[in-house]
């Protein structure tokens, strides 16, 4: 806001800066200034409670007042036992992104070195030292953390930490304000656990969140074992939420550590923003990957207040889990009603096309030139035809049987048959070319056709094939909620549009040629008028179309960036559910050779 002082830090720390505002409602800390030494203060926990050294041997000092009480102060011989001789100093520091980065390390590495037969008091200990750094209040804080993955690693760290927890007759809760901690010894013969949690979300409210082992999965137990769950009521506003589509997690994120016997769990959260109109959707977190992934869980029940879901649970990938829920909830039933009227529409303007296509195939098609422009015009129109059907298709695949290879293939030859709709177009510009700057080299019709067909077919499987190949490995290549080219987390999406656009932009380049061409009086020094009005013809036909296609597209850009824009949405849906009735009209209606 302008009202900003730079400051440096305290000399142990290399002189590096801190951002200060004046007015104290307004505080950011670049992420490279902290106050806590995470190395020392992990070598204090090693070291039972000896006071930490920086450097070559310079004790850490406090900074710009801040109170550091170290560990000498303490001397704390059983500090392994249970961290306490740490917990002062970390909750006297300021959960600037610096620290919030250390203290995300320092959980880090408490729980891959130390995690071993965890009693309730280092569970306590490491819970204090996360509740500081979840704190409803500094949520904020945490966009300034240069370790994107930071809030995916505490996840990852509490989870491990936790899991082995010892119980003490049989049971174990311990409560901090942003993070809770249950754990309760289980067997075949226990008729169904619950875990119930109610936590303070912010100043004003709580949220609560259950979780509950089914009767049928216990009975595969084979022994006595034990059941932990972590609730983390704050988390969830943490965690990135970009690999997805625009969402953001409405709800606790409930973490589980449970025997390999157990693989299916009922979740019940409470929504934090109950939205009637936005759509809630059951994910946990993928561990290996990072991301929120919606195929660990299926939706049993939706309410304006709670969502209950059905997970199934694996050690190494699928232990946290939360509702997703789209803060943007356009007018879908407006879109849907234009979607399904013009595809209607295109679908009997493409039928219509070929039909005529056919009835006058051997009027329309005396000369080279106008039998591949027609060649081509039959293939622009078959390949949006079987695109549009495999809309449809794709909607009632995604919808009702949610299979994923079904998706996956759907989504493949939709990405192909659009392809091959811009691929066709730039084989008709090409054609152009070769009619007006060729004039004296002939090439005969078979050469023609198999140069068009590599393009207008060729090209697009190989465009397709790599991008399924390269991205479907790593679950990127379908976009959550559509049976269609993923965006947020691979960008396979750009596989699709900038091909198209690039085959818009020569084409536009191509009507220009045409304009300067037609305009010289050279232009029929060694060509044909009738040739020449075949060319003509062609290219009004590609001077239409093109812009048509590329203000769809254009607008289909616009929609990923600017997710709100109701106008966007309404301008992309109308202008390609009609592309054929577009192409119907310009390509053969308005022909005079053709009616």
């Amino acid at each position: 806001n302008g009202d900003v002082c730079v400051q440096p830090c305290s000399p142990s720390f290399h002189g590096e800066t801190r951002f200060v505002c004046k007015d104290k409602k307004w505080q950011m800390f670049t992420d490279a200034c902290a106050n806590l030494d995470i190395r020392s203060l992990f070598q204090v926990i090693i070291a039972g409670g000896h006071l930490p050294f920086l450097g070559k041997g310079s004790p850490m000092k406090p900074i710009d007042g801040a109170k550091y009480s170290g560990a000498d102060d303490h001397r704390n011989e059983n500090c392994q036992a249970d961290f306490s001789c740490i917990i002062p100093d970390i909750l006297s520091s300021p959960a600037i992104p610096g620290n919030i980065a250390n203290i995300v390390d320092l959980l880090k590495q408490i729980s891959l070195v130390l995690s071993g037969n965890v009693s309730r008091g280092k569970m306590r200990s490491y819970s204090r030292i996360a509740n500081h750094i979840l704190n409803s209040s500094i949520i904020s804080n945490w966009a300034f953390v240069r370790n994107r993955n930071a809030s995916s690693v505490l996840l990852d760290s509490v989870n491990l930490f936790a899991g082995n927890l010892l119980l003490t007759n049989g049971s174990e809760n311990i409560q901090e304000q942003f993070i809770s901690t249950k754990g309760y010894s289980i067997h075949k013969n226990t008729t169904g656990k619950s875990f119930d949690f109610s936590m303070e979300f912010s100043n004003s409210e709580n949220i609560t969140g259950h979780v509950f082992i089914p009767e049928e999965e216990l009975l595969n137990l084979s022994k006595t074992s034990k059941a932990i769950s972590i609730a983390f009521p704050t988390l969830g506003a943490i965690m990135e939420t970009s690999h997805l589509d625009p969402v953001f997690v409405n709800g606790m994120v409930l973490s589980v550590a449970l025997p390999e016997e157990l693989q299916h769990i009922l979740l019940a959260f409470e929504k934090v923003n109950k939205l009637e109109s936005a759509r809630a959707r059951c994910v946990g977190w993928h561990s290996a990957e990072g991301r929120w992934d919606d195929r660990a869980c299926q939706m049993k029940s939706d309410d304006v207040s709670s969502v209950i879901c059905f997970c199934k649970y694996h050690r190494r990938t699928f232990k946290s889990f939360s509702i997703l829920m789209s803060p943007i909830k356009l007018r879908n039933a407006v879109l849907g009603y234009i979607t399904c009227v013009g595809l209607g529409l295109s679908i009997f303007s493409l039928a219509l096309c070929l039909i005529i296509e056919i009835v006058v195939w051997h009027h329309v098609t005396k000369t080279e030139i106008t039998y591949m422009r027609h060649f081509c015009l039959v293939n622009i129109a078959t390949s949006l035809l079987i695109a549009d059907v495999l809309f449809i298709l794709a909607a009632i695949v995604h919808d009702t049987a949610r299979n994923h290879r079904l998706c996956v293939a759907a989504t493949f030859f939709l990405h192909f048959f659009y392809l091959a709709l811009f691929f066709w177009m730039l084989s008709l510009g090409l054609l152009i070319l070769y009619g007006l700057l060729l004039v004296f080299f002939k090439i005969t019709r078979s050469v023609l056709m198999a140069a068009a067909f590599s393009i207008g077919y060729g090209c697009p499987l190989v465009i397709s094939v790599l991008t399924v190949a390269i991205t479907e490995p790593r679950n990127g290549y379908l976009r959550s909620g559509a049976c269609w080219l993923n965006w947020y987390e691979t960008k396979a999406l750009l596989a699709f549009v900038m091909p198209a656009l690039s085959i818009i932009a020569v084409n536009l380049v191509v009507v220009m040629v045409v304009v300067v061409k037609t305009g010289r009086s050279a232009v029929g020094e060694g060509c044909k008028s009738q040739d020449l009005s075949n060319m003509i013809r062609i290219s009004k036909n590609v001077a239409l179309l093109t812009p048509v296609l590329g203000l769809t597209w254009g607008f289909g850009l616009a929609t990923i960036f600017d997710k709100s824009s109701l106008a966007f949405h309404v301008t992309f849906a109308l202008l390609n559910a009609f592309q054929g009735f577009f192409i119907l009209l310009f390509g053969t209606l308005l022909d005079r050779k053709v009616l």
